[in-house]
């Protein structure tokens, strides 16, 4: 988008140059005779399927999607403390359910801002715990280990510790980081190693390379060094 007096770049890809930017999402109405089965939406069969979902999940009602996902969820949770209405729990959401996460758990304040998750909540099962003393004493009842993601004098490095396959991480809120009742409640506390100036990086950004690490560890069977 412009503001008045500007012209577009040439080379915006906005213009008609670029055609093959342009397209739309998903798949128009259903061609030829209907399908049978409850997963099948009549609505979408009939209109099209422009949600952000796998070509094999087209036309499924979401209920149905979601209990297929449900069949083969791992073994992993992740938990965000939400004290002052952290803008990165959308993102972690999505982030988590493109990793097929357990379940994703808010801690703190129940609301939470989900413009980020760009509508996968529907499909990720989110569950509130309104402190951390409940979080903890449902955690422990699961045997999940907690494992804390932050920057401690005591923290381990996540490259080279070996993750449980049973376990919930949990992060903090951006600028304070993990609160200190997470930190003592949690089995360890693991540290992103960095390279720049930078001290620190974002929830989101931390959230998704510690999912990443247990898919490699528990999906692709890669040990660490």
């Amino acid at each position: 988008m412009t503001t008045t007096g500007e012209t577009p770049a040439p080379d915006a890809p906005d213009t008609p140059e670029f055609p093959e930017l342009h397209h739309e999402v998903g798949v128009g109405p259903w061609e030829g005779e209907l399908p049978e089965g409850d997963h099948w939406d009549p609505e979408l069969l009939a209109n099209g399927d422009r949600r952000n979902v796998l070509d094999e999940y087209r036309y499924w009602t979401m209920e149905a999607i979601v209990a297929e996902l449900d069949t083969r969820r791992h073994d992993f949770h992740v938990a965000i403390e939400n004290w002052q209405h952290d803008m990165n729990i959308g993102t972690v959401v999505r982030t988590a359910n493109a990793f097929l996460a357990k379940e994703v758990h808010i801690i703190g304040r129940r609301r939470w801002n989900k413009r980020g998750a760009m509508v996968t909540d529907r499909y990720q099962h989110v569950r509130h715990h309104p402190t951390v003393e409940d979080f903890v004493t449902w955690a422990k009842g699961e045997g999940l280990a907690i494992i804390g993601i932050d920057i401690f004098p005591d923290s381990e490095q996540l490259e080279t510790y070996e993750l449980p396959r049973n376990c919930v991480f949990v992060f903090g809120q951006e600028g304070p980081g993990l609160s200190d009742e997470v930190h003592a409640a949690a089995e360890t506390t693991l540290s992103i190693e960095q390279f720049g100036s930078t001290r620190s990086i974002n929830a989101a950004s931390a959230a998704g390379i510690a999912m990443h690490a247990w898919i490699r560890r528990h999906v692709f069977n890669q040990r660490v060094g």
